[in-house]
């Protein structure tokens, strides 16, 4: 079996937006410079994915120079976004979290209701101290992450999408797979390995920069949406559910917490330290 690499690197400059594929990206404490720093809330406050909204998908926001972003869809004009300017601070919901963010401006805002059919606002965070804390009960104090779902990178191997799939082919659904790896909206995607190798490992490193594999991640309804026609199926939850199931979660891919900062590029070497 070859040796481990990075073989992709996704960011995703909106949360649940459409993911931009990159050749490196830097790697900060909190997660990959220019992933999940904006994203989605409804008129309460309430963060928007594509858990409530599956159209989501279709949105790209391809990131520009200084932070900034340029929304794009099919059959709408492309609307170019500044990071906001450091003003009044609006409180907002993600989750079980509440955090304190800046509003884009109001183009933006009405751009994407109209896309979406839905009152919602465009917020962006980015200073470290406003950043949220890890579950403590798997990070380390002062840990934090930004506007991803609980942790600052996820990790999924090429090796275990081709083994769900094989379980898919055999299930009541085959018609929908194979299931392409965008559904898990990964950060790293490594190649190399054996099928949920992943699940036995508890540290790291791509290339220069060490990380700690803290906890499987528990899949959402998001991972049955096509990313390219925003459609729902069943697949992959159906299969997740007979054979990936601890509890209540249905697994897929590790949650990373970086132990140090650096590059990571595609063909980086991946070492399973532990």
């Amino acid at each position: 079996m070859p040796s481990p690499e990075l073989s992709a690197v996704h960011i995703h400059p909106v949360k649940s937006l459409a993911a931009c594929t990159v050749g490196e990206a830097a790697v900060e404490p909190w997660g990959l410079d220019g992933d999940r720093r904006w994203m989605l809330v409804d008129t309460a406050g309430k963060v928007v994915t594509q858990r409530q909204q599956p159209s989501m998908a279709l949105i790209s926001a391809t990131p520009v120079p200084g932070g900034g972003i340029v929304l794009s869809a099919p059959g709408s004009a492309p609307l170019a976004v500044e990071v906001p300017e450091p003003r009044e601070m609006t409180d907002v919901t993600l989750h079980r979290s509440r955090l304190d963010v800046v509003e884009a401006a109001p183009s933006a805002h009405a751009w994407l209701g109209a896309y979406l059919g839905a009152e919602v606002r465009l917020v962006h965070l980015d200073a470290p101290d406003r950043r949220r804390l890890i579950d403590p009960a798997y990070a380390r104090p002062g840990e934090t992450v930004s506007l991803a779902d609980g942790y600052p990178l996820l990790l999924t191997t090429l090796a275990s999408l081709d083994a769900l799939n094989s379980l898919v082919a055999d299930g009541d659904h085959a018609g929908e797979g194979p299931v392409p790896m965008d559904r898990f909206r990964p950060n790293a995607v490594v190649a190399g390995t054996a099928a949920w190798a992943e699940d036995a490992w508890t540290r790291l490193s791509i290339g220069e920069v060490t990380f700690r594999v803290v906890k499987p991640s528990g899949r959402c309804v998001i991972t049955t949406t096509d990313q390219h026609t925003a459609r729902r199926g069943v697949e992959p939850l159906r299969t997740l559910a007979r054979h990936r199931r601890s509890g209540k979660e249905l697994l897929f891919g590790q949650n990373l917490i970086p132990d140090t900062t650096g590059v990571i590029r595609v063909g980086d070497p991946v070492r399973i330290l532990g």
